[in-house]
C-alpha cells in the first residue's frame, strides 16, 4: 500500500462531485485540498459564466497555476479538484508534477445535469454540460489513476477512490 505525499487531481466534468470527494480525500490522507476553480482568472469566470466555453488557450494560464500547486505539494502531498477534460490538459499538470494521480467521477449526464440545476453558488452554468461531455477524453490505459461511477453516498465514493488509487486497503 501506498502511503507517502499522494499527489492527486479529482477530474470530471462540472456535477460530478470533483470538490466534495476531493475534500474527503485530503481529509483522508490528512494532505491540502485545493480548489482548481478558484484559480480562473475573472476573464474565464466571466466567459463561463455566459454560458461560453472555455477553449485551450483560455486554459493554459490556469493550468500553470495548478501546475505550480501540485509541484510545490508534490513532496507533502495534496488534493486537487480540477476538471482536466482532456489528456493535454492532464499531460501539462503531469509536466509539473509527473506523480500525480487521476480520480475520474463520470455518471449518467441525467444526474449530472440534476445536480447542476439544484447548484446555486457557482458559476458554471447548466448549459455548458453538453460542451464539457464533448470534449471529455477519459483517462487512457497508460496514465495514472482510476474512474469511478458518481452516485454512492460521497463518503462511500471517497473510500472507494482511496481503494482503486491503492490508497487505503480494500474493506469486506
Amino acid at each position: 500500500m501506498h502511503r507517502s505525499a499522494p499527489l492527486v487531481v479529482v477530474m470530471g466534468v462540472s456535477g460530478s462531485g470533483k470538490t466534495t470527494i476531493g475534500q474527503l480525500l485530503a481529509e483522508a490522507l490528512d494532505v491540502p485540498f485545493e480548489e482548481g476553480d478558484a484559480h480562473h482568472p475573472e476573464e474565464n469566470i466571466a466567459k463561463m459564466a455566459s454560458g461560453v466555453p472555455l477553449t485551450d488557450e483560455d486554459r493554459e494560464p490556469w493550468l500553470d497555476i495548478l501546475g505550480g500547486w501540485l509541484r510545490d505539494n508534490a513532496a507533502s502531498g495534496g488534493v486537487m479538484s480540477c476538471s482536466a477534460l482532456k489528456r493535454s490538459y492532464r499531460d501539462r499538470l503531469r509536466d509539473s508534477a509527473p506523480t500525480t494521480r487521476f480520480l475520474h467521477l463520470h455518471g449518467p449526464k441525467e444526474l449530472l445535469a440534476s445536480r447542476l440545476q439544484d447548484r446555486t453558488a457557482h458559476f458554471m452554468p447548466p448549459s455548458l454540460l453538453d460542451s464539457q461531455l464533448a470534449v471529455l477524453e477519459p483517462l487512457a490505459a497508460d496514465e495514472a489513476g482510476a474512474t469511478l461511477t458518481i452516485g454512492p453516498l460521497p463518503s462511500v465514493l471517497a473510500h472507494r477512490a482511496l481503494v482503486v488509487l491503492g490508497l487505503a486497503p480494500e474493506t469486506g
